[in-house]
């Protein structure tokens, strides 16, 4: 199943499962994951805005904070991710918790009710809100100034890429036609061995001797 599979699926299970309208927000309590990434470009394509904050209309987190998302008011529809490569099932059941591995029951072509608007806001990050054509735009010059191609590999670190945000760490990439490789915990010594094994070209948050670092 590829991403643009997973954007469809989980596009779906936001807007049909979920019942996530345009302009509605959605806050990703995730960290940096391809799993995460799916949901971002999902949400996106539904045309919701999404924060890292609550309140919101619809949640997505993993277990970790699931007890506290849900003691949140207004309860919030609540999409609980178990992060698991395989999309494994959350380890246990969570009322009123839609599983992420439900997503899989979703079509894989996505057609929203309401095409989103390019002017809406589409990401609220502290101080920072961007409409839909903003991320197009933000992503575009993050490609130029990270010096992206599509021939590149982008080794990111996770951490990182948590405080840069989606443009930087997913949406740049993508619009590069770049492919992602996202790295936690790194261990120094190690990385020059998973740099070759990836087929790595440029770094994003790590340094590897013999590999570009983006914008540098």
């Amino acid at each position: 199943v590829t991403l643009a599979n997973w954007v469809a699926k989980t596009a779906n299970l936001w807007q049909d499962g979920l019942d996530v309208e345009p302009g509605q927000r959605v806050a990703v309590l995730l960290p940096p994951h391809w799993q995460t990434a799916a949901v971002l470009l999902g949400a996106w394509a539904v045309g919701a805005t999404v924060t890292e904050t609550l309140p919101a209309s619809a949640v997505a987190t993993d277990e970790g904070r699931l007890a506290e998302v849900l003691d949140e008011d207004g309860a919030p529809a609540v999409l609980g991710l178990s992060l698991h490569p395989l999309v494994a099932r959350l380890p246990r059941p969570w009322p009123g918790v839609t599983d992420f591995a439900d997503a899989l029951l979703y079509g894989d072509e996505f057609v929203a009710y309401t095409p989103p608007d390019p002017a809406a806001v589409a990401l609220e990050a502290g101080s920072l809100m961007l409409t839909a054509a903003g991320l197009v735009d933000a992503a575009a010059a993050f490609v130029t100034q990270l010096e992206l191609s599509a021939t590149d590999r982008l080794l990111v670190d996770v951490d990182l890429a948590r405080d840069a945000g989606p443009v930087a760490w997913l949406l740049a990439p993508l619009a590069a036609g770049a492919s992602i490789v996202l790295c936690r915990n790194a261990d120094p010594a190690a990385l020059p061995r998973r740099a070759e094994s990836e087929r790595v070209t440029v770094t994003l948050g790590l340094h590897v001797d013999g590999v570009r670092a983006a914008g540098g």
